[in-house]
């Protein structure tokens, strides 16, 4: 396979001239602004791969690496227009696309205005917000989905990632980030309870990572951003990604909201805790290579760990049962029927 180029500033600003060619300027007024020598261009993040890019202050660019994520961004395209009336808060709109490279992607799209989770907190009305896009995910039909390329998947084996993260917990408690204790709270009988129910899949986002959320300094959730790993399948892993990027309470008290009910609710939360362990064991690891890792990364998984292993109420009080009772079905637990409406 032929090694793609690596995206330079040089790149992106003769890319973004040969979209102000083709599209009218793209700088402060946005397409069709006043012309000149054309916006500002730099990477969204320092450091490792620059495929994103901020573009003015009202834009940004995606160079897709290879062509698996050049189909997945396409894809994007069409699944933010199926999803958006649906959902309460916004999301980028495509401006233009086409190839900055033979063979791999570009899209340009609008700039969402406000911060991300990971710099604001989400007030009460913003986890209204977050109930508002649970919900919203519900209704759209997962054919119509399906239709546009949007892959199904099964849900993961709660109990497969339950060993693993009590392994993964023993070498954390030989670096003294966490108590291995803790995982006892789930047994392979409550994973068993745990296991996603029959003909609950949904269109799910997939990444709800705390900076793939946008929140204003009030608290609100203002947008969402980045659909390309999204699926049709279990609605637990957005609320696992929740818990993980606002806290597991905020993440429950949303999906209680959007009527999700206890099992999908915990679920999501021992996703989540499962999932934080073993990534920062991971990082843990990756440290104590011969001084290798990523610092952020890893103060990054702390920080999440953290947020999903907050103690809620409702792992307290809360008594599944293997017939059902207090999964999805029941009260208002129902799941959107698998077709078109």
């Amino acid at each position: 396979m032929t090694q793609a180029p690596t995206p330079t500033a040089d790149t992106v600003r003769r890319l973004v001239r040969a979209i102000l060619k083709e599209s009218g300027p793209v700088g402060p007024g946005g397409p069709g602004g006043s012309a000149g020598p054309g916006p500002e261009v730099r990477p969204v993040a320092e450091g490792g791969p620059q495929t994103t890019w901020w573009v003015g202050a009202r834009h940004v660019l995606h160079l897709a690496p290879d062509r698996e994520a050049g189909r997945r961004r396409l894809r994007e395209l069409r699944l933010r227009d199926l999803v958006r009336p649906h959902v309460p808060m916004a999301l980028p709109t495509g401006v233009a696309h086409g190839e900055w490279s033979p063979g791999l992607v570009y899209t340009l799209d609008t700039r969402l205005p406000g911060g991300t989770a990971e710099e604001h907190d989400v007030s009460a009305v913003g986890e209204a917000d977050l109930a508002g896009l649970l919900g919203g995910l519900r209704e759209v039909p997962p054919r119509a989905a399906e239709a546009i390329g949007v892959p199904r998947t099964a849900p993961r084996s709660l109990e497969a990632l339950r060993r693993k993260a009590v392994a993964a917990a023993e070498g954390l408690a030989r670096a003294d980030e966490f108590d291995p204790a803790r995982l006892h709270q789930l047994t392979p009988a409550g994973a068993a309870q745990l296991t996603a129910q029959p003909a609950t899949a949904v269109l799910v986002h997939r990444a709800l990572r705390g900076e793939h959320l946008v929140v204003s300094a009030d608290g609100r959730v203002r947008g969402v951003l980045d659909w390309t790993e999204a699926v049709v399948g279990d609605p637990a892993e957005d609320i696992a990604g929740l818990a993980l990027a606002v806290g597991s309470g905020a993440a429950v008290r949303a999906a209680t909201l959007a009527g999700y009910g206890p099992r999908p609710c915990l679920r999501g939360l021992w996703l989540a805790r499962c999932d934080s362990v073993v990534r920062l064991a991971e990082h843990v690891k990756g440290r104590g290579a011969a001084g290798r890792g990523d610092p952020d990364a890893l103060s990054l998984w702390r920080t999440r760990l953290g947020r999903a292993w907050e103690a809620i109420l409702l792992e307290r009080v809360t008594e599944l049962r293997e017939d059902g009772e207090g999964g999805e079905g029941g009260e208002g637990g129902e799941g959107p029927p698998d077709e078109e409406p």
